[in-house]
């Protein structure tokens, strides 16, 4: 076994905290996956892990040799992908995940433009507000806004997103102007939320003459589906929190208009997530710089 795919190993073991997570993420079995960490450390002469029957943790030599490991791996990555874009024509499949409304506006029209300059290349679009897991799914890629729950996936930052606080005029008319994320609160407005799986309570992180603060908002109407609460806010049901470029022409008609903007949110980071074995393939590569150049002259 060569030395390159042990090191392969050790990182994605200790990545996803597993040596059977990591071996069905290599498509090897659990006995080979062992069988290369214990020759890497025999090689190296220390233990990279502690091993217990319920856990599997890095050692202080593991975590100085991750560090190594990764960037070895990525410079060699980035010397197979140039010579696969020299060499052959892209083809294949790309799995790529994105929320509905970065989805529909920045992600979905651009796919034409990228089909078109790699006619052997399919594009696998799911549109989710949901948290997705990029090993468990089989996706090469996934864009998101917020910050990930899984720090072993990589990310390329895109932007920082403006939001807003907004409802419908004649939600104002019928309930008032809310002044500050504190008179969202008070005055019991009926605040539009975003759903995720586990979420038990939901907390606007808002800008304050104090710095960031989150608020407690509560409210009737809660969705996993971003254009759900759009549209409940266009129909006069509450206040909404939004990324700008989702509601951009709402706000200039007239028919959303910015609330509480003595304290408006915070910006959202965008980025996309990958796995480590997913930057080597070309097409993600490719892909995922196409969609950062595009979204970023956009938003």
């Amino acid at each position: 076994m060569s030395y390159f795919d042990n090191i392969r190993t050790f990182v994605r073991v200790y990545e996803l905290g597993s040596m059977s997570a990591a071996g069905r993420d290599l498509r090897i079995s659990p006995a080979v996956t062992s069988s290369r960490i214990s020759q890497l450390e025999e090689r190296l002469g220390v233990r990279l892990f502690q091993r217990t029957t319920r856990s599997l943790s890095p050692t202080e030599q593991g975590k100085a040799f991750y560090r190594g490991a990764t960037e070895i791996l990525e410079a060699v990555e980035s010397a197979e992908a140039q010579i696969v874009n020299i060499t052959e024509n892209l083809k294949g499949s790309l799995y790529v995940a994105a929320p509905l409304g970065v989805g529909r506006r920045l992600i979905a029209p651009q796919v034409p433009d990228f089909l078109k300059s790699y006619p052997e290349v399919s594009v696998r679009l799911r549109l989710t507000d949901r948290k997705v897991d990029l090993t468990t799914e089989g996706l090469d890629l996934a864009f998101f806004l917020g910050q990930p729950e899984d720090s072993n996936l990589r990310i390329r930052k895109i932007a920082d997103v403006e939001r807003v606080l907004c409802a419908s005029p004649e939600y104002i008319v019928r309930r008032g102007m809310p002044v500050g994320g504190d008179a969202l609160v008070s005055e019991g407005h009926e605040c539009l939320n975003l759903r995720f799986p586990g979420a038990t309570e939901f907390r606007w992180l808002l800008k304050t003459k104090d710095g960031p603060k989150r608020f407690r908002v509560s409210g009737r109407y809660e969705s996993d589906d971003g254009d759900v609460l759009t549209d409940w806010a266009l129909a006069g049901h509450g206040v909404a929190m939004k990324p700008v470029f989702e509601i951009a022409d709402h706000l200039r008609t007239g028919a959303l208009v910015p609330v509480a903007e003595k304290t408006p949110p915070e910006p959202i980071q965008m980025a996309c997530l990958f796995t480590h074995r997913r930057r080597q393939d070309p097409k993600t590569r490719l892909f995922m710089e196409f969609m950062v150049d595009r979204i970023a002259a956009t938003i």
